[in-house]
């Protein structure tokens, strides 16, 4: 079993506090480089959440 399903399987049931957790994390990010990388921890957030959010989340049209 990968390190990978193994996260998976832990946040099973639980893919509102990873939410939380991720857009917590990403906010910290934000703050210590204050603004500099925004556009590139936004990225890096959303496919967290794909990955580990909730499921059912709806992605909005890309431009």
């Amino acid at each position: 079993m990968s390190m990978m399903d193994k996260i998976k399987s832990m946040l099973k049931g639980h893919e509102s506090q990873a939410d939380k957790g991720v857009d917590k994390a990403g906010d910290m990010a934000d703050d210590k480089t204050q603004g500099k990388y925004q556009s590139q921890v936004d990225t890096a957030q959303d496919k967290l959440k794909d990955q580990y959010g909730s499921p059912g989340r709806q992605e909005p049209p890309q431009p």
